[in-house]
């Protein structure tokens, strides 16, 4: 049995609580021993992102010592996943923290990644009648390395039909705080990823980081265009 620590980000906990649930029921029902810290916080990317470093250190401290380092912390998210994975080395050399560091970040995964990798699942056993395309979030695809884990695992939804786009791997323009700084192009990255999941004929664009979700289902609402976001976590929890 596998011990699991559940990492939920900002988003998922304050605008997506039910893909934090659902990925904790998709664990528990492939056998895991699940735990939550509800004393658990940021990862701190955001203060980091936005150039303090000092803040984003001492948020990044909390992190360390919210998690136990012996056991497997599960996120459904590449991008605070990609970001603990490639940045705190960068806040914690040379100090006290240096080797903890690396201990929870060898134990640190993505939920997709973690379901294919670790538990070496792929086929839940999960229906889902519909067309479908993938968005490739920039945080799992350029940070975590995550490309067909997803794939994989939708690709054994009975009854979904998985549909690439042409703008798979092209970011969706939120990139947090970009998305406030740089509005006009951010939209208009927006419009071209919606445009491409559109062009399969899929119904549903599905993706493992709810911050795109966020973004790109703003643009879909906001057009009123015939298109919904899910996060994968969602889909595999349907069995469940």
């Amino acid at each position: 049995m596998h011990k699991v620590q559940l990492f939920i980000p900002c988003f998922v906990d304050q605008m997506y609580p039910e893909t934090g649930m659902n990925m904790a029921r998709v664990l528990e029902k492939l056998g895991c021993e699940v735990s939550y810290n509800p004393k658990q916080t940021c990862c701190g990317q955001p203060a980091y992102n936005a150039g303090y470093q000092e803040d984003a250190r001492a948020v990044a401290e909390k992190f360390l010592n919210d998690f136990d380092e012996e056991y497997f912390i599960v996120a459904p998210s590449g991008s605070c996943t990609g970001y603990v994975r490639n940045y705190y080395d960068k806040l914690f050399e040379n100090s006290s923290n240096h080797n903890k560091t690396h201990k929870v970040r060898s134990y640190l995964y993505e939920f997709t990644e973690f379901l294919v990798d670790i538990l070496k699942v792929e086929d839940l056993g999960v229906s889902f009648a519909a067309k479908a395309t993938y968005h490739d979030a920039c945080g799992a695809l350029r940070e975590c390395g995550i490309k067909s884990q997803p794939r994989k695992l939708l690709q054994h939804v009975k009854g979904l039909e998985l549909l690439e786009m042409a703008e798979c791997e092209t970011c969706c323009g939120f990139g947090g705080t970009f998305a406030v700084k740089f509005e006009p192009i951010s939209i208009a990255m927006a419009q071209t990823k919606v445009q491409s999941a559109l062009a399969t004929g899929a119904d549903y664009l599905i993706t493992t980081d709810v911050s795109c979700m966020m973004h790109i289902q703003g643009y879909i609402d906001k057009h009123e265009l015939p298109l919904k976001c899910l996060n994968i976590a969602d889909i595999l929890a349907e069995a469940v």
